[in-house]
Formats: C-alpha cells, sequence, structure tokens
C-alpha cells in the first residue's frame, strides 16, 4: 500500500508537470500573439524570449499557489487519486481546444478539474464554496476589467498621439512593444505556473511529505522549467486566433493590449487572486478593437472564444468526474 501510494503521488507531480508544459505552449499566444501579428518579433524570437520570461516569472512569487492548493478544498482532506483525475481532466479539456485553435483558460481548466474530482470523491460538501467563489468571481470579472483597460488605454493613445502619423507612429512602437510582450511573458509566467505549484504542493501535503501547506523550492523550479519548455515549444494554432483572425492590430495597437493585460495580471497576482492570462488578454485585445470600430472585431472569432470560456469549467469537471469513477476500481479512493 505504501509503495502503491508513493507511485500515485510520482504521477501526480508528472501529471502536473505536464500540464504545466501544456499551458505554456497553449498559452504561448497570451503573451506573443500580438508582437507577432505585427511582426515586431519573429515567431522564433519571441517564443524564445517568452520561454525565458516565463520561467523568471515562475520564480517570483507563490500567492497564487496558496490560493489554488488552499482555496478549493482542504489538502488533508483530499487523495492522490483525487489529485491525479482532476489533473488528468484539465490536460484533456487543454489539448482538445488546443486542436480547435481555441484560446480557452488553463486557469479554469485546472479548477474544474479538481472539482470534478472532489464532488466525486467526497460530495458537493467537500469544497471549500468560500474560496472557490472568490477565485471563480476574479476569474469572470478580470477579462471585464482587461476590456476596459485595453479600451481606455487605447483612447488615451489616440488621443495623445493623434497629430502623429500612422507610419512613424508605429514603426515607433514596434520597438516598444516587445518591451510590453516581456512583460506580459513575465506576468504569465508569475501567474499560470503557480497554479501547478499549488497542486503538486496539495499533493504532497496529501501524502504526508509536508505538515504545512508551503510550496518547496524544488516545485518552483520544476514549474518554472516545465512551463518555459512548453512556452518554447510554441503553439502557433491559437497565436493564429488571438493575433490574426480575432482583430486586426498594428503596433500601438499591440502595446496597449499587452501592457493592459500585464497591468491587470500582475496586479491580481500581487494579491494572490488567479487570473486568466487567456480571458484577459483576448479582453483587452476586444477592448482596443472596440475603440476603433464595431466592425474591427471578428465577432464569429469573439463567439468562438466566449463559448470556450463558458464550458471550460464544467467540460473540465466532467472529464475528472468520470476519469476518478473510471480509475478508482483500479487505484484505490
Amino acid at each position: 500500500m505504501p509503495e502503491t501510494t508513493l507511485v500515485l503521488l510520482v504521477a501526480v507531480i508528472g501529471s502536473a508537470l505536464l500540464f504545466d508544459y501544456i499551458n505554456g505552449f497553449h498559452d504561448t499566444a497570451n503573451a506573443i500573439a500580438t508582437c507577432v501579428s505585427t511582426r515586431a518579433l519573429s515567431v522564433r524570437a519571441a517564443i524564445i524570449m517568452a520561454a525565458g520570461l516565463n520561467f523568471v516569472g515562475a520564480m517570483i512569487s507563490t500567492k497564487v499557489a496558496s490560493t489554488i492548493g488552499k482555496g478549493i478544498v482542504d489538502a488533508n482532506n483530499i487523495t492522490q487519486v483525487v489529485v491525479l483525475a482532476g489533473i488528468l481532466g484539465a490536460i484533456v479539456w487543454n489539448l482538445i481546444t488546443w486542436y480547435y485553435g481555441l484560446p480557452s483558460s488553463s486557469s479554469h481548466a485546472i479548477i474544474g478539474g479538481l472539482v470534478g474530482s472532489v464532488v466525486a470523491h467526497a460530495g458537493f460538501g467537500a469544497l471549500h464554496w468560500k474560496g472557490l467563489q472568490k477565485i471563480v468571481t476574479v476569474l469572470l470579472v478580470s477579462p471585464v476589467v482587461g476590456a476596459i483597460f485595453g479600451f481606455l488605454f487605447m483612447v488615451g493613445m489616440m488621443w495623445t498621439f493623434r497629430n502623429s502619423a500612422p507610419y512613424g507612429l508605429n514603426k515607433n512602437f514596434r520597438k516598444l512593444q516587445i518591451l510590453s510582450a516581456a512583460v506580459m511573458a513575465f506576468s504569465h509566467g508569475t501567474a499560470d505556473a503557480q497554479k501547478s505549484m499549488g497542486v503538486i504542493t496539495m499533493a504532497l501535503v496529501s501524502y504526508g511529505t509536508l505538515a504545512t501547506f508551503e510550496v518547496p523550492t524544488w516545485v518552483k523550479i520544476g514549474c518554472a522549467i516545465a512551463m518555459a519548455l512548453g512556452t518554447a515549444a510554441g503553439g502557433w494554432r491559437i497565436i493564429k486566433t488571438v493575433g490574426h483572425d480575432f482583430v486586426k492590430l498594428q503596433p500601438v495597437h499591440g502595446f496597449c493590449v499587452e501592457t493592459a493585460s500585464a497591468g491587470v495580471i500582475l496586479g491580481a497576482a500581487a494579491m494572490g487572486l488567479p487570473t486568466s492570462t487567456t480571458h484577459v488578454i483576448t479582453s483587452a485585445i476586444l477592448g482596443v478593437g472596440l475603440s476603433k470600430r464595431m466592425s474591427a472585431v471578428n465577432w464569429g472569432v469573439a463567439y468562438r472564444i466566449v463559448a470556450a470560456w463558458v464550458i471550460t469549467i464544467p467540460a473540465s469537471a466532467f472529464m475528472s468526474f468520470m476519469l476518478y469513477t473510471v480509475v478508482t476500481p483500479f487505484l484505490g479512493r
């Protein structure tokens, strides 16, 4: 029995790192889609920059990890099988949305996955409803804030440089956009790698390796490396959807999108609040597009993106619920 439990712990850690890797290439578009679409950077250069800064960002803080690890359910009251099923459900959903080029939220996927497996294991009463409500509220509100910030930032830029020639303006902002994309990549690492850190630490507490919820250094390094490697693997399908098909962007637009998004994400991460980088940046793109005109937005793509947002939590929860039900006869509860 101890050997089986140890094997499950190793499987949980491996799955969480795999989720982080997939998160890296699934969400690469969040940081670099706009600078690629405006040709501020080549795809190769943008991915290399994003991978490095994802790693740095992932090492900075663990506040979001604590929120994920303790805000949904008490780590002492769940098992390795619960965590494993939750991660695998999130991985399956991420791969489905990546295949179809939909920028769905990895944050929503892991939260939905954990909720589904916990409910399958112990029912709805095992959930921390107050913490879960806080997490879901932030995930729902942050895209609205991102859209507003993107719109206002773009309007402010248009007014400030209203007498400037478009060509010269975009030439200068192409250089500034590299900086804003770098900050966005850093913020992506800060926000997203911490979800896997929280899950692994939750599993370590459940196994008994840790007495209290505190993210070990090796977990931070492992998750940072996994996300950086995933980012380096790219994710062109989603880059194309976000950077090309949704709204046609010029460098000044890309700069506003990335700056507004990074501000929202870093501000939330400083307070330990998990945001979806996918939702924030796509909403900021929407806000910038609306600052030009309604027809600047490809509403068909927008509807597909919103549909993926709406169904991600229930879909990943359902998959994890079913996975838990299938594996428990073989692995136990």
